[in-house]
């Protein structure tokens, strides 16, 4: 059963999001909160799997909410998704670097969402497809001195074939059609990728890869 705390200063909007998760057999919403200390409390104390994160709330918005509990090491196991209106990107980059795991539009498809939330649990970085274009566009419009990453010494060929890939925005699924291999084989891949390269995600994968000039 995966646990969800939801936290949104609209009671329409917990109540509709808690809805959209409850339906799925496998989801739990344990917790709701109206604003970013109580969403920082109620986490602490009720350690779900994921937390459902608005931008925006009185007292201490998301972003902040996000760094205070990325500074708690008994938090590490949480995994926080941004929910905001609009893919601002200032909100984005805020957001990632204070070390969410996904950040979503709150016009999101419903089955988006739910597969989302999963994918988070597995490793994958939650990105509107509008955002994560745009994420890539930025990092490889502005180029920047090439330098090694440590770790990525170790890889193996085909390693260094999939982070190319993964820097240039592929899924996993489509990794596994460019390579012509089966798409477990490509999330090995992946994950054995980010564990040498020290990667926490996907976004820190591709912000590494065009740091080391990578491409396909």
């Amino acid at each position: 059963m995966i646990s969800v705390v939801v936290a949104d200063d609209q009671s329409l909007v917990r109540a509709g999001l808690r809805t959209i998760l409850q339906a799925e057999p496998d989801i739990q919403v344990v917790g709701n909160a109206a604003d970013g200390q109580q969403a920082v409390r109620l986490i602490r104390e009720l350690m779900p799997d994921v937390a459902l994160m608005d931008v925006r709330m009185p007292v201490c918005d998301g972003i902040e909410a996000t760094r205070r509990l990325r500074a708690d090491p008994a938090m590490a196991g949480t995994k926080i998704v941004i929910l905001t209106t609009f893919d601002l990107d200032e909100n984005v980059y805020e957001a990632l670097q204070a070390g969410a795991d996904g950040f979503a539009v709150k016009d999101i498809p419903d089955d988006q969402l739910i597969a989302g939330i999963r994918s988070v649990l597995d490793g994958e970085a939650l990105l509107s497809p509008s955002v994560t274009r745009r994420l890539i566009q930025r990092f490889t419009a502005n180029p920047v001195r090439t330098k090694p990453v440590p770790g990525s010494e170790d890889l193996t060929a085909r390693e260094r074939e999939v982070w190319a890939l993964v820097t240039a925005g592929q899924s996993n699924d489509e990794i596994a059609a460019t390579l012509t291999i089966s798409a477990a084989t490509a999330k090995t891949h992946v994950a054995k990728v980010f564990a040498k390269i020290g990667a926490r995600d996907r976004v820190a994968a591709v912000v590494l890869g065009h740091q080391a000039g990578i491409s396909p």
